[in-house]
């Protein structure tokens, strides 16, 4: 529980924090991270510029998904309506692959990253 008062002392005085979900867990998505949830106060720090705007873009695309989720799987949102939104109906799969991990699979932190790269690269040629 984050709200929890030693958690919540935690969190002030670490560099960051992992969030896990049972939610995110029992769509069988593993690892359970939250990434909404998490946050890192290094990471700025230790990224250069691509990669701190493909991040930011992820986060920003994810939580746009989030908002209007029970709209888009009740049939509410209809397409068109907001360009974000479209925008994140396209791509929630790919970053939802790219969150997932298998517990045998071994990604080194320069595929990763060239993983979260081709995500976007991957969309504007689609959208060009």
């Amino acid at each position: 529980d984050m709200l929890e008062p030693v958690a919540d002392m935690s969190r002030s005085i670490l560099d960051g924090h992992i969030v896990l979900s049972r939610d995110i867990a029992m769509e069988n998505h593993y690892p359970s991270i939250d990434i909404l949830q998490s946050v890192s106060r290094v990471m700025p720090h230790v990224i250069d510029e691509r990669h701190k705007e493909c991040a930011g873009r992820f986060v920003e695309v994810l939580s746009t998904y989030k908002k209007f989720e029970d709209m888009i799987n009740l049939g509410a949102y209809k397409q068109g309506a907001n360009e974000k939104v479209d925008y994140a109906i396209k791509i929630i799969e790919r970053l939802k692959n790219y969150l997932r991990q298998d517990m045998n699979d071994l990604v080194d932190y320069a595929d990763a990253v060239q993983g979260l790269y081709s995500i976007f690269d991957e969309m504007e040629k689609e959208n060009a």
